[in-house]
């Protein structure tokens, strides 16, 4: 399956892992969804040159005067942020096992499983 946007089947695993109340899945697929948005927002101040409104401390004059488009991640940009967010929940998932939390230790794997497998679908 290729496909422009791996936000599509990610969120199609999440509705999947909602229904069945798989908590670590639902966990590390937000996550994954967070980290992609997280990537495309715009820092403040970027590419932002509003009219400051004389009426509102701090707000900006027009209507939509402070929005500015998103940035928009290619499916390879996608692919690595997603592949960070695997890497992170093993290295926790190593710390949490070091420290005899064997439940969340496999929990985050599980995470980290569901994760890889869209991956893996995707390519």
């Amino acid at each position: 399956m290729e496909s422009d946007d791996l936000r599509t089947p990610l969120r199609r695993q999440l509705g999947g892992a909602v229904r069945a109340h798989h908590r670590p899945a639902v966990s590390a697929l937000r996550s994954a969804l967070a980290a992609l948005d997280n990537a495309e927002a715009v820092r403040p101040g970027e590419d932002l040159q509003p009219e400051v409104s004389q009426h509102i401390a701090g707000g900006m004059a027009g209507v939509g005067a402070a929005e500015v488009e998103r940035r928009v991640l290619d499916v390879e940009s996608q692919r690595a942020l997603v592949r960070a967010e695997i890497e992170s929940s093993l290295t926790a998932a190593m710390t949490y096992q070091q420290h005899g939390q064997r439940t969340r230790a496999a929990e985050l794997r599980m995470g980290a499983d569901v994760l890889a497998a869209v991956l893996n679908s995707t390519t």
